[in-house]
């Protein structure tokens, strides 16, 4: 059994980082996650939202995932659970007006629960009454309400910005989320040992949204050192991202995702300052697979046995390096004949969110598999969560 237990507050149109990211990362630790709409019940979906700023005067908005509900709104017994998460996006505008959700989110604060609240999901804490003389921050256009309902507003200077009053963690957007899921372990009782680890991504255009940013993010809230690199590009710039999903189709859809920001240069990477390789998935690993560059870093990696963890079709990189030779490895169906080619021995993703170690080497097939693929490389890299 999870030592702990944590419940996601969901409703349409959430932004897809801010439900995606806690959600998968917190299973990671080991805390188990239901995730409930109002109106829906487990093995629905909520439709997300991609909020990000695109020069305008105020964020674009797009097609996100689609969100599997894994509980019932209307079976929750608050008892059971031992904090509350609330994404942002559109979602909490209406979810502010429902008297189920509101009554939800005062008996969490009743019992001073955790409650981790991020950009707009402080709508529903005003409209709860549950931030009246307590520090508060949230996306910048939350602050009249917030001031209207009594709170001590904390200008977020950053996106990334934080706040905590006793049992109420809020944040401004999703930068945050290092800090922001970081003290909301913390105040769950968690505590992180190992964590002094230096981790490489490999990205590219088109990599999967959710493939660089969950793993990304959820090795920050471990105090991992995480630098994302891209041939051809520096410090500072961006790769576009894309969002796959299955929608009904013979196979997964694309949609535009975040623009996913690098924080070191390609060229001027030193891979034996790190301990760790990740690869995400996507459409990036087709194109990556042709770089020499890139071959030579991952030879690199895989000669010095450091863990190389890889997901989707990422695996098309360790194919065309030649690392998988007389290894273990599974990734997307699609990729099975590179796997295979490349002389590794095919594990069946069945589930899909099935991952599997083989020595040094972490793969995972799809995105779901986030949570094991994640505990996986903590295991390798001799990173832990206790509570």
């Amino acid at each position: 059994m999870a030592p702990k237990k944590v419940l996601l507050l969901c409703g349409d149109y959430m932004e897809d980082y801010e439900a995606m990211v806690p959600f998968q990362a917190l299973q990671a630790y080991g805390v188990s996650v239901d995730a409930v709409c109002p109106g829906k019940k487990a093995g629905d979906a909520c439709r997300t939202a991609v909020h990000q700023m695109s020069g305008h005067q105020t964020y674009s908005e797009s097609r996100g995932h689609n969100f599997a509900l894994n509980a019932s709104f209307d079976e929750i017994n608050v008892n059971e659970y031992d904090g509350l998460v609330i994404p942002g996006g559109r979602a909490p505008e209406y979810l502010a007006m429902d008297e189920k959700v509101l009554d939800l989110v005062r008996k969490f604060s009743d019992t001073k629960k955790p409650i981790a609240s991020v950009c707009h999901g402080q709508l529903i804490l005003a409209a709860a009454g549950v931030v009246q003389n307590r520090k508060c921050t949230a996306y910048p256009a939350v602050k009249p309400v917030l001031v209207a309902a009594g709170a001590k507003w904390e200008e977020a200077d950053t996106m990334a910005k934080c706040s905590v009053d006793d049992n109420l963690i809020t944040a401004a957007a999703y930068d945050a989320h290092p800090e922001f899921i970081s003290l909301f372990l913390k105040a769950l009782g968690g505590s992180v040992a190992g964590s002094n680890k230096r981790i490489l991504f490999l990205c590219g255009d088109y990599m999967e949204d959710y493939e660089v940013m969950v793993p990304f993010q959820s090795l920050q809230v471990l105090g991992c050192h995480v630098d994302a690199v891209c041939p051809d590009k520096g410090a500072g710039e961006k790769c576009p991202t894309a969002i796959h999903d299955f929608e009904g189709d013979q196979t997964y859809s694309e949609k535009p995702g975040h623009d996913f920001a690098l924080t070191a240069s390609f060229d001027n990477v030193d891979a034996s300052s790190y301990d760790a390789l990740v690869i995400p998935g996507g459409r990036a690993p087709e194109y990556l697979a042709l770089n020499e560059k890139v071959i030579s870093l991952v030879k690199g990696f895989m000669d010095k046995g450091k863990p190389i963890a890889s997901i989707c079709h990422g695996q098309q990189i360790l194919s065309a390096a030649g690392v998988l030779q007389g290894k273990k490895c599974t990734a997307y169906p699609a990729v099975k004949l590179n796997v295979v080619l490349g002389g590794a021995t095919w594990l069946e993703p069945d589930p899909i969110d099935r991952c599997f170690t083989d020595g040094n080497l972490v793969t995972g097939a799809a995105w779901p598999g986030h949570p094991e693929f994640i505990s996986q490389l903590m295991a390798l890299l001799g990173i832990k969560v206790s509570f």
